[in-house]
């Protein structure tokens, strides 16, 4: 097995608890990937948030499908 050519750096930093919007900030890239609730996630939390974003599990459905 090869070695691997690049490990990925990445920092999140929770920006509103209650409204579970966190920043990702994924290697060299300077601009944070924004993740948060929206539709049935929010109604599933309980919350209601003044911006919505894409959760979590938005992020991993696009990957796959890319």
């Amino acid at each position: 097995m090869g070695n691997p050519e690049e490990l990925t750096e990445i920092t999140i930093i929770q920006k509103d608890t209650p409204n579970k919007i966190r920043e990702a900030y994924i290697g060299k890239f300077e601009d944070p990937v924004m993740f948060g609730v929206h539709g049935g996630v929010k109604k599933f939390y309980g919350v209601e948030p003044e911006v919505e974003y894409p959760s979590t599990l938005d992020h991993i459905v696009a990957a796959a499908g890319g």
